[in-house]
C-alpha cells in the first residue's frame, strides 16, 4: 500500500511564501504521478499542479503556475510545492496525491488519483 504524507503547512501573511513537502513511500505504476490539490471551507476541491516523477514533467493550469511550483527530489522520494506571493484566497487544506501517469494532465482528474495524504493546513492572513 502506497502511503503519502504531507508537511510544511502553517500560517503566513499575505505576500509570504511556504514550501510544502510530500513523502511517497514508493513509486509504482499506480503512483508515479504526484499532484497537489486544495480545498477551502465551503469550496470545491481544486487541482493545483502535478509532476510525472519518471520524467520530471509538470502539469497544471497556467493560472496556478504563476505562484505555485512543483519539484521533486527522487533520492528522498519527496515532492515539493513552492508557494509564493500567497493571498488570502490561498487559505485551504492542501493534499498531496499519487496516481498513475495517465492522471498527469490538465485539468487534474481527482478521481484518478488512488492515494491521498491527510492534508496540511495553509492559512494566509493580512
Amino acid at each position: 500500500q502506497v502511503q503519502v504524507m504531507e508537511s510544511g503547512g502553517g500560517s503566513v501573511q499575505t505576500g509570504g511564501s511556504l514550501r510544502l513537502s510530500c513523502v511517497i513511500s514508493e513509486y509504482t505504476y499506480k503512483s508515479n504521478c504526484i499532484a497537489w490539490f486544495r480545498q477551502a471551507p465551503g469550496k470545491e476541491r481544486e487541482g493545483i499542479t502535478a509532476i510525472y516523477t519518471t520524467a520530471s514533467t509538470t502539469y497544471g493550469e497556467d493560472s496556478m503556475k504563476q505562484h505555485f511550483t512543483i519539484s521533486q527530489d527522487k533520492s528522498k522520494n519527496t515532492v515539493y510545492l513552492q508557494m509564493n506571493n500567497l493571498k488570502l484566497e490561498d487559505t485551504a487544506m492542501y493534499y498531496c496525491v499519487a496516481g498513475p501517469w495517465s492522471a498527469c494532465r490538465a485539468p487534474l482528474p481527482a478521481t484518478e488519483f488512488f492515494y491521498w495524504g491527510q492534508g496540511t493546513q495553509v492559512s494566509v492572513s493580512s
